[in-house]
C-alpha cells in the first residue's frame, strides 16, 4: 500500500514538472493564457482520486470570496506585463500596483499562480479606499525556452474575482 502511494505521489510530481515544460511549447507564440491556467491544475488529477483539484476555466472562481468582506472596486496599473528577452535561469519579478477605487477596504485573500515557476507576494493588510497596494510575481525561467505566457489569479473582495494577471517573456539560452 505504501509503495503504491509513493508511486502515485511521484507520478503526480513528475506530471506536474513535465506539464509545466510541455505547456511552454504549447503556448509559445500565442497571445492567450487560457491554456496556462488549466494545464497545471489538470496535471495533478489521478484517475480515481476524488480529491483532485478542479481546474479554473472560463474565468469563474472555484474559491470562496475574500473572507466575506463587503465588495469594493479595484484599478490595476496593468494586468499584463512583458519581460521581453531574459536569459534562461534568470529569476525576474514584476510589481503590479493595485488601487482601491471603492468605498470599502480591499482585501486580497489569495494570489494563485497557474504554474510552480511563479511565486506571488502581495499586500496582506486591507487596502483602504483611495490607497494603493502591490502584487509581485516572481518568475524563475530555469525550466523554459522561447516564448512563455504565465498567469496568476487574484482573489479579492471585488465583484468579478478572480482577476487574472499575466506576463510574457522570451527565454534566451
Amino acid at each position: 500500500m505504501k509503495k503504491t502511494l509513493s508511486i502515485i505521489a511521484l507520478s503526480v510530481i513528475g506530471l506536474g514538472l513535465v506539464s509545466c515544460k510541455k505547456e511552454n511549447k504549447e503556448t509559445a507564440g500565442t497571445e492567450t493564457v487560457a491554456a496556462d491556467s488549466t494545464a497545471m491544475n489538470t496535471s495533478a488529477a489521478v484517475p480515481g482520486d476524488s480529491s483532485a483539484v478542479t481546474p479554473v476555466s472560463g474565468g469563474t472562481a472555484t474559491a470562496a470570496p475574500a473572507s466575506n468582506q463587503p465588495l469594493t472596486t479595484i484599478a490595476l496599473s496593468e494586468n499584463n506585463f512583458d519581460f521581453g528577452n531574459i536569459k534562461k535561469g534568470n529569476k525576474v519579478e514584476h510589481v503590479y500596483e493595485v488601487t482601491n477605487t471603492g468605498t470599502n477596504p480591499l482585501v486580497i485573500s489569495e494570489v494563485k499562480p497557474a504554474c510552480g515557476c511563479t511565486v506571488p507576494d502581495f499586500t496582506k493588510e486591507p487596502i483602504m479606499p483611495g490607497k494603493k497596494g502591490k502584487i509581485t510575481l516572481h518568475f524563475d525561467s530555469s525550466s523554459f525556452d522561447g516564448n512563455v505566457n504565465k498567469s496568476a489569479d487574484v482573489f479579492a473582495n471585488v465583484e468579478k474575482a478572480p482577476i487574472k494577471l499575466t506576463f510574457t517573456a522570451n527565454i534566451q539560452p
